[in-house]
């Protein structure tokens, strides 16, 4: 996340002056946010939904840099601590004043057992009040890239999570309580109603402390799920902007008058988990055994998968091909081993064989149809091309609310899933430590790891990397850990997908490559 560093922003446009007069803005999406407490879920539309209203310590500008949020300026005073100076004169919503109290509870309620954020501050030991505008974080070792690990770590009022009981958060579908359904931030914005999977209203929160970019004062976040409404919708002008634009609407919306598609490279990787870990898996007709903890047969899938043709035929040419686990634009990403390995159904076929399944085997794949592009018909693809190597594939799909339930933490329940994922840190370290390291429960690390995934010497360069400050050396690491999981087949990465917005052409926005919305940067002329 180093300055100037990443060359696959797309700036839509520039803003024009803040001055502009006061407007109303519609967006749509397929999918919602699942809660409004910011430690319930780490996803995108619910994390640049929050960042309205929640913000964060540090925090990245339009150019995915790192620029001063809550906190000025930041500095190591010893190789494991890092300070932060916070803001001075910024308000809560509410009129209280926000101080290094809240920064230390924040950082305390993301790493509490039910935080679905722990892995973002796994590396920190302790957050310690200086005053009441310093804060240290100890860290466990050396980390040099700390102030990128917690872009996502949403400051939340001490004060207010106390007097509504919401100290620690619950697991979704375990347990209700006021933070899921209520806010109360320190940014532009500031929530008005909500409608889970319908409506969310924000008007611009007028005691923020920032100076407004874009002249948004009342905002609609709209839920259209078919694409061919929420296209409809946008051509009507009865939305601004849409937020998910399906693959083949994307020549009619550019032929249309009024409005404009935009368009760049996403850092996220589409790539599917297999279940590794249970001793038999939950969906299949193998009984008594797990043939994905074969590497024979997690090959096989690999070697059916013909991710050439998803991203020609299913994705419409709006995808990168990868057999990493992250894609150009991240820190660590090497071409050289971004080689994916050439479609031979016959090898496949043998592969299983010699694992003990020459007729292949059924087995469930979970997949959301609201969340990446062309989701399900990716799901649907892949099972047609793993019935060549007698896979009978069950495609399993459904809205994200339902299926992140189901696969993510804690619950784990797939066998075989699709998943996204764009690493915060724009940094290979979030992968790893994140999506492919051991499962441990007491620190976070593994959080994503939905496949159970688990390899000790993985695990063992992930944490070298974590500390490691000489960049030839760290870039070994990295490599020498993608070697790992490409030839374990710790998972079958897919694409990078190519992030599609389209919006009426007086609607000026800024797209960045993690595919987050800020309200901050819209202006309506």
């Amino acid at each position: 996340m180093r300055g100037g560093r990443i060359g696959l922003i797309l700036a839509a446009a520039l803003l024009t002056a803040p001055c502009a007069e006061a407007a109303d803005f519609k967006w749509a999406n397929d999918g919602d946010a699942r809660a409004l407490d910011p430690y319930t879920f780490n996803e995108t539309v619910q994390n640049s939904l929050l960042a309205n209203i929640y913000e964060r310590l540090v925090q990245h500008s339009r150019k995915l840099e790192l620029e001063p949020g809550l906190a000025v300026s930041w500095e190591t005073t010893d190789p494991n601590v890092w300070r932060f100076h916070l803001r001075p004169g910024v308000k809560w919503q509410d009129g209280t004043a926000f101080t290094a109290d809240d920064a230390v509870f924040s950082f305390q309620r993301i790493r509490g057992k039910n935080s679905a954020k722990r892995s973002q501050v796994a590396t920190i030991k302790e957050a310690r009040k200086i005053d009441d505008l310093t804060v240290d974080f100890e860290t466990n070792g050396a980390d040099p890239i700390l102030p990128s690990e917690i872009t996502e770590m949403d400051i939340m009022s001490k004060k207010w999570c106390e007097d509504h009981d919401v100290v620690e958060n619950v697991v979704l579908g375990k347990g209700e309580n006021y933070s899921l359904t209520h806010t109360m931030g320190t940014g532009p914005y500031q929530l008005v109603s909500r409608e889970p999977d319908r409506k969310t209203v924000l008007e611009r929160n007028p005691n923020w402390w920032g100076k407004p970019e874009g002249n948004v004062d009342h905002a609609e976040f709209d839920i259209i799920s078919n694409a061919a409404t929420r296209v409809a919708a946008l051509l009507s002008g009865e939305m601004d902007m849409i937020y998910s634009v399906p693959p083949q609407d994307l020549d009619h919306i550019a032929a249309s008058q009024g409005v404009r598609v935009i368009q760049g490279p996403e850092l996220r990787t589409v790539y599917l988990a297999m279940d590794q870990n249970r001793d038999e898996l939950l969906f299949s007709d193998v009984k008594g055994k797990n043939p994905l903890k074969d590497v024979r047969v997690r090959r096989a899938f690999a070697l059916a998968i013909d991710e050439d043709a998803i991203a020609k035929k299913v994705m419409r040419g709006q995808a990168h091909p990868t057999w990493l686990m992250y894609g150009p634009g991240v820190n660590g990403y090497d071409p050289a081993l971004d080689k994916r390995p050439a479609l031979d159904v016959a090898k496949a076929k043998s592969l299983l064989a010699e694992a003990g399944y020459p007729d292949g085997f059924q087995i469930q794949l979970d997949c959301p149809n609201d969340r990446y592009v062309q989701d399900e018909q990716i799901c649907t693809a892949i099972s047609a091309m793993l019935a060549k190597i007698g896979i009978r594939v069950d495609v399993y799909a459904r809205t994200k609310v339902k299926y992140f339930a189901d696969v993510t933490y804690p619950n784990y329940k797939l066998s075989f899933s699709l998943n996204g994922w764009t690493p915060v840190t724009y940094d290979a370290h979030n992968v790893y430590y994140t999506l492919l390291s051991t499962r441990d429960t007491t620190t976070g690390r593994g959080q994503g790891n939905f496949g159970g995934y688990s390899n000790p010497k993985l695990d063992e360069l992930t944490e070298e990397m974590a500390h490691e400050l000489n960049k030839d050396k760290r870039q070994a690491l990295i490599d020498d850990a993608a070697k790992i999981v490409q030839e374990d087949v710790a998972t079958i990465p897919l694409h990078q997908q190519v992030i599609v917005w389209a919006a009426r052409n007086n609607i000026e926005l800024t797209q960045p490559a993690d595919n987050a919305f800020y309200l901050r940067w819209v202006t309506v002329k």
